[in-house]
């Protein structure tokens, strides 16, 4: 590899004793439970020749859409074919992989489960051991070692790269063991480094030039058969899986109202567990200005809705990230746990079509750790703090015409 990329960093080395590695201190319970049937997998028979690229990627669905274009740089910068590189991912966008994946191999998983029952996680260790590819790579930087760090050690290729993770003192003995035992770690950047910019960092290292961060496009084929509003509508995402990313849903509702009085239909949508938990929505639709699919749309439908929508609002969860690969005008409510690492993408590759809305405070940067909050079903107050009227005036920004009044 060349030195010429003009963020190459210093290489971190992991080294420990084999008595360390035999009898590591500081190790969680559950990588005890986990141990002896993760050596039987790893240690499993092949009768096969190792070849082609695994690239594990066990995270959510925002981040494969900041990772799948760096994706494309891969076949070139590790010298392999296209559909020699197979991808491991997570259940909650294997559904989505037949076509934003077009020519590599998908192996999906359910990431859940894997982190917490042994026996599954026996069963797919032993499919994932029988990929026997020659290199594995895995580059994202918020990650848990027991999910991708344990599924490189376990398919024990001939090189493994991996980028340098986010390590705390609680995970440290985890990642010194699985970083001890893989053959390249590449620094892609202090924290908060956009996820954009290390996943191009990551693939200019290996490819040995620059190559520039882009903003996410993923490519979705029409389905105007799927197509269930008719005229011109805006999605709101009101939900997120941590309640405290939720810009208060009364807001949400005011903006829908707002939305519609200027003649614009308004299409909620989230989870089935989000119409459970969060009310209020059902009751403000209509059916005919105001329509509450939530719960009905599956991740694909998801899609199909958003990439024709006028305007999609949501809050910093998977969709989001969705709405602006799409091409989307998008509207995202924020807030500053990890501000700058995912959300707001840098300037340089911001759409001209998204606005990332926020009120800064002093505690930015608490990883989600707030301690200010009246309990845990309750938005953060850096989310919270988030006017109607700024994002009103996001919403204007990429959609002026929502100005007039109805007719």
């Amino acid at each position: 590899m060349s030195d010429s990329p003009e963020h190459a960093l210093p290489r971190p080395i992991f080294k420990a004793s084999w008595f360390w590695r035999a009898v590591p201190a500081g190790m969680r319970r559950r990588w005890w439970w986990f141990r002896p049937f993760d050596l039987v997998a790893r240690y499993w028979p092949l009768f096969k020749t190792r070849q082609g690229l695994v690239v594990v990627r066990m995270d959510g669905i925002g981040d494969m859409v900041l990772f799948r274009n760096s994706l494309d740089h891969y076949a070139g910068a590790f010298g392999v074919d296209r559909a020699d590189i197979t991808v491991i991912g997570c259940e909650s966008w294997g559904g989505l992989a037949n076509e934003l994946f077009k020519g590599f191999r998908v192996l999906a998983i359910n990431e859940h489960t894997y982190a917490k029952n042994p026996f599954y996680r026996f069963l797919v260790n032993l499919k994932v051991r029988r990929l026997a590819p020659l290199t594995v790579v895995s580059d994202a930087y918020f990650r848990r070692a027991l999910m991708a760090d344990s599924l490189v050690w376990m398919m024990a290729p001939a090189k493994s790269l991996v980028s340098y993770p986010y390590i705390n003192e609680p995970t440290r003995s985890e990642y010194s063991w699985y970083l001890s035992a893989v053959d390249e770690i590449v620094d892609t950047g202090p924290y908060p480094t956009h996820e954009l910019v290390r996943h191009a960092r990551f693939v200019s290292h290996f490819a040995g030039a620059d190559i520039a961060p882009l903003a996410p496009k993923l490519s979705w084929p029409d389905h105007p058969e799927n197509q269930v509003v008719d005229g011109r509508y805006v999605v709101l995402n009101p939900g997120s899986n941590e309640y405290g990313r939720r810009w208060p849903l009364d807001n949400y509702l005011a903006l829908a109202s707002w939305i519609a009085a200027r003649g614009v239909k308004v299409v909620f949508v989230g989870k089935a567990e989000e119409r459970a938990t969060g009310g209020g929505a059902d009751e403000l639709a209509d059916g005919e200005m105001i329509i509450d699919l939530t719960g009905r749309t599956s991740v694909p439908d998801l899609l199909d809705l958003m990439k024709y929508a006028a305007l999609v609002v949501s809050n910093d969860t998977g969709p989001a990230h969705l709405s602006i690969g799409l091409g989307a005008p998008t509207v995202v409510i924020i807030g500053g746990g990890h501000f700058g690492s995912f959300v707001p993408y840098p300037k340089e590759v911001t759409p001209d079509n998204v606005r990332f809305v926020y009120a800064r405070m002093p505690c930015y940067h608490c990883f989600w750790r707030c301690d200010k909050r009246d309990d845990k079903f309750s938005s953060f107050p850096c989310v919270a703090a988030v006017s109607e009227q700024v994002v009103q005036d996001a919403c204007l920004s990429v959609l002026p015409d929502l100005q007039r009044s109805a007719s």
